[in-house]
């Protein structure tokens, strides 16, 4: 029987450096590699683990797994972040509209997510604050202070505790959303029409989001540049057979910004810079390589162009694949455990071959997904985990 003969963290480096670990790393609890409440109260049930459930990410209504259950499925992984500043009173509030009742959270940004109460499973966008904005007002609006200290209170105890007290890697949840968050702000229609007519525009918006992210990143390097393995940002630039818009654009528009954003987190840190976008992104590893990303999640693989065999052999030796492990589209919520372990196997055997590799679903386990596939999933990428 094989066995583990490197702590989590040293799995993990071993792994990111494109060298060969005891077995490859496994995630779960990540903002785009976690498990929505739903299917996570039928799996601790089904699992025979008691838990409370609480909820760190209230948009996309991820459950906070506990330590019992990333002990189970063998997570190598334990998340860190910053939090709100102390100047934001935003919270969950009850509104009527439309006849119905609604969740209702405004962000910093003074963007309002909204979840049905009558189908409460995610949140959606139901206010761009910047949807009728011109360019000057832009420049005028009250962005929030990506500086503030006191979103980073505490975060360097909580660092340190994980580095310390554990054998895990520590990761950060997501932050760096310089492109993504301005099309919240300002509506993806009408963004996608300022991308082709009003490129001033955009640059004004993704220059003040850049900003933001560059302020935010200064003060969280302050604190645990030091102790992180793991960065997580990301934008999706990807849908399900091809890029969301215009390459072109992107390289003259977005990708300054990713890569200046990018490079100065690679100049404060040694931590590995992890990129998350969904959909067919095939023809994007170069650029995201060019920037300086080292990860790319999720590898998700009923997109175009997403074969793991191509990716491996065209890009393994320089990026490193997290996620890619099971079908989250077609097989993990909609076949059998059986089949879900022949993807698994399937998939693993090529993502893992001379490291770089880390195992996740492709995204986030969602709200139907059956207790009995999650289990098999998990189960059988650790099975196949281990190399020699």
């Amino acid at each position: 029987m094989k066995r583990e003969t490197m702590t989590s963290r040293e799995r993990m480096l071993t792994a990111l450096d494109h060298r060969t670990p005891d077995r490859f790393p496994i995630d779960l609890g990540g903002n785009q590699t976690g498990i929505h409440k739903n299917a996570y109260l039928r799996l601790v049930k089904h699992l025979g683990i008691k838990d409370e459930l609480k909820i760190y990410d209230a948009v996309q209504q991820l459950a906070e797994p506990c330590e019992a259950l990333l002990e189970r499925f063998h997570v190598d992984t334990r998340y860190v972040s910053a939090k709100s500043p102390d100047s934001w009173k935003g919270g969950i509030v009850s509104a009527q509209r439309d006849g119905r009742s609604w969740h209702d959270l405004t962000d910093e940004f003074g963007v309002r997510w909204s979840m049905p109460d009558d189908s409460p499973l995610y949140m959606d966008i139901t206010h761009h604050p910047l949807a009728e904005a011109t360019i000057k007002d832009v420049a005028g609006y009250a962005w929030p202070k990506g500086d503030d200290p006191s979103r980073f209170a505490g975060l360097r105890e909580r660092a340190q505790r994980i580095r310390k007290e554990t054998p895990y890697a520590v990761v950060s949840r997501i932050s760096g959303v310089v492109y993504e968050y301005c099309w919240y702000m300002r509506g993806l229609e009408q963004w996608f029409c300022d991308l082709m007519t009003e490129p001033e525009f955009c640059e004004a918006m993704l220059d003040q989001s850049l900003k933001f992210w560059t302020d935010w990143f200064r003060l969280f390097l302050d604190e645990a540049g030091d102790l992180v393995d793991v960065i997580m940002i990301g934008d999706d630039i990807g849908g399900q057979s091809a890029p969301l818009f215009n390459p072109e654009i992107y390289r003259s528009l977005v990708k300054p910004r990713q890569k200046k954003l990018v490079q100065y987190i690679r100049s404060r840190t040694k931590a590995k810079v992890w990129y998350h976008t969904c959909g067919a992104v095939k023809g994007y590893i170069p650029d995201l390589i060019d920037n300086g990303v080292q990860i790319l999640n999720p590898v998700q693989l009923s997109a175009t162009g997403m074969d793991p065999v191509e990716l491996k052999q065209k890009f393994g030796s320089t990026m490193t694949f997290w996620g890619g492990g099971c079908d989250a589209q077609n097989i993990l919520s909609r076949t059998t455990p059986d089949r879900v372990a022949e993807n698994v196997r399937a998939n693993v055997t090529e993502l893992k071959k001379g490291g770089g590799y880390v195992f996740n679903n492709c995204h986030n386990i969602q709200g139907e997904v059956p207790a009995e596939n999650i289990v098999a999933m998990y189960d059988t990428a650790y099975e196949c985990s281990f190399y020699g």
